[in-house]
C-alpha cells in the first residue's frame, strides 16, 4: 500500500491513482487493523501495511488529528515514539440498532469499535396499531439505549432496525409479518424518517442474524451460505458472493411458506402466517412431536417449549453416547430423529435450489439440540439432497439479530467516517 506514483499537472483531487486517494486508502488500511489487532505501535502498524516509518508516523498523526485514532499509553511501559500505542477512537462515532418482535423491542448502541455502550428494552405486548404509536415506541427505544451509553439520538449516525418479515421497496409497506401490530401502514416509514435525524435502514431479522454469523460467526470464511432460522418462525437468509439476496418484494427466504410432504397444504399463507415447512418443523411442531411420543410438555410459549424440550433430547443423546441412558430417553431420542427428518426435508428443497457450500442453523429452536440435533439432520440431508453442504451451528448465540443490525450500521458507518480523501 506504500508509493506514490507520479501525479500528472493538472490532475483533479481525488482522482484514482493520485496521492490523496492513496494516503486516503492507507488511512482506512490503518484503521481495519487497529479494529482487529486492537492499539498498535507505529512501528507495527507500519510493517503490517508495508509503509515506512516516516510515513506511518505522518499517518497516525494525521489521523490523530482527524479525531479518528487516539494514544493509549505505551508498549509494556518502555519509552519512545516506537513503543507509542494507538487505538481506533471509539468515540468517533456511534450507531443504534433494533430487534422488533411483537412482544418487545431491543435497542442497542456501539460505538465505532463495535463495543456495546448502552441497552434498552421497550416491552409491547399487543402494544402498537398505528403509526404514530410504533414511531413513539421505536423513538423511546433509540433514546434508552443513547442515554445508557451516555448519548443523545442526535449523536447517533445511523441506526438498523430489524423486523420479521420484510419492507417490500416497492410499496414500503411490510410483508410477510401479519402477528406484528401497527407495523404496517404506508406511512410509518415515513413517520419514523421525519422523526428520526439519522439514517435508518429496515432489515428482515432472519437476514440480520445472517450478518452477524458473516461478520463475526460461523461464516466469516463463506461468500456463498444459507442460514436456517427457526425460533418463533422459520425462515432462512441467502448469502450469495458475499451479499444478501432479498428477492423482488424483500420475501426471499420466507420458507416457512414452502409446501413441503408430511403436512397438509396450507393456502392463503400471507393470511395463515404459516405455511407447510412452519407446520411441519417449527417451533409448535416440536410440542406435538412430544406429546405424540408421551413426552411431558409444559405450558410455556411454544418456541419456549420447543427450546426447552431439544435441550432435553439433546443431554439424552449425550447419555446415550457415553453408555448411560435414564429412563425416558428413548422417547427424547425420537423427538430429535423426528425433528432432523422434518428440518432436513424443507431443507433439501433449499439446497436443491441454491446449491450452498454452508448451512448455519441459528435461532433458538434450532441450536437447542445442539451437535446431536445437528448431525442428525447432517445425516437426513445427505439422503434428501444431491448435493452435500456443510451444516454447523450458529456462533452468535446472544442476541444474533441485535448483533447483526450493530454489524451492518458499523459497516456503512465505518466506510463513511473511516473515509479520509476529502480531509
Amino acid at each position: 500500500m506504500a508509493g506514490t506514483p507520479p501525479t500528472t499537472p493538472g490532475t483533479p483531487p481525488g482522482t484514482p491513482g493520485t496521492p490523496r486517494v492513496l494516503r486516503a486508502m492507507n488511512d482506512r488500511a490503518a484503521l481495519d487493523l487497529l479494529l482487529a489487532h486492537g492499539p498498535l505501535s507505529r512501528t507495527r502498524i507500519g510493517k503490517l501495511t508495508g509503509l515506512s516509518k516516516p510515513t506511518a508516523s505522518q499517518l497516525l498523526a494525521r489521523l490523530e488529528a482527524a479525531g479518528l485514532v487516539v494514544a493509549t499509553g505505551t508498549s509494556e511501559g518502555r519509552p519512545g515514539p516506537n513503543a507509542q500505542l494507538y487505538a481506533v477512537n471509539a468515540a468517533a462515532a456511534h450507531v443504534a440498532a433494533l430487534d422488533v418482535t411483537p412482544e418487545r423491542i431491543l435497542a442497542a448502541v456501539a460505538d465505532i469499535t463495535g463495543a456495546e455502550a448502552g441497552r434498552f428494552e421497550l416491552r409491547t405486548p399487543g402494544r402498537g396499531g398505528t403509526p404514530d404509536e410504533v414511531a413513539r415506541q421505536v423513538l423511546a427505544s433509540v433514546d434508552g439505549a443513547a442515554k445508557d451509553a451516555g448519548l443523545t439520538r442526535a449523536e447517533l449516525h445511523r441506526v438498523v432496525i430489524g423486523t420479521p418479515g420484510a419492507f417490500d421497496p416497492n410499496t414500503g409497506r411490510l410483508r410477510y409479518a401479519s402477528h406484528l401490530p401497527g407495523w404496517h401502514s404506508p406511512a410509518l416509514l415515513d413517520e419514523l424518517a421525519a422523526a428520526l435525524p439519522m439514517p435508518v435502514e429496515y432489515e428482515n431479522d432472519v437476514n440480520l442474524a445472517a450478518v452477524a454469523e458473516q461478520r463475526v460467526g460461523a461464516a466469516r470464511e463463506d461468500r456463498d451460505f444459507v442460514l436456517l432460522w427457526n425460533q418463533e418462525g422459520i425462515g432462512a437468509a441467502l448469502v450469495i458472493g458475499g451479499r444478501l439476496h432479498r428477492g423482488w418484494t424483500g420475501g426471499a427466504g420466507e420458507i416457512g411458506f414452502l409446501p413441503v410432504p408430511g403436512t397438509p397444504l396450507v393456502r392463503q399463507v400471507a393470511k395463515a402466517n404459516s405455511g407447510g415447512f412452519q407446520e411441519l418443523a417449527g417451533a409448535q411442531a416440536v410440542p406435538r412431536i412430544a406429546k405424540s411420543l408421551g413426552i411431558d410438555t409444559a405450558e410455556q410459549p411454544y418456541a419456549e417449549t420447543a427450546a426447552a424440550l431439544l435441550t432435553r433430547a439433546a443431554a439424552a443423546a449425550e447419555r446415550a453416547e457415553a453408555g448411560e441412558a435414564e429412563a425416558g430417553d428413548e422417547a427424547l431420542l425420537d423427538l430429535l430423529r423426528q425433528t432432523a427428518q422434518r428440518t432436513a426435508t424443507g431443507l433439501a428443497a433449499v439446497v436443491a435450489v441454491l446449491d450452498p457450500g454452508l448451512v448455519v442453523l441459528s435461532g433458538g429452536v434450532a441450536c437447542a439440540g445442539g451437535e446431536p440435533l445437528r448431525a442428525l439432520i447432517q445425516s437426513e440431508l445427505a439422503d434428501l439432497a444431491a448435493s452435500r453442504p456443510r451444516l454447523v451451528l450458529g456462533e452468535v448465540t446472544e442476541q444474533p439479530v441485535l448483533r447483526g443490525a450493530l454489524e451492518s450500521a458499523l459497516a456503512v458507518t465505518r466506510d463513511e467516517v473511516f473515509d479520509t480523501s476529502a480531509r
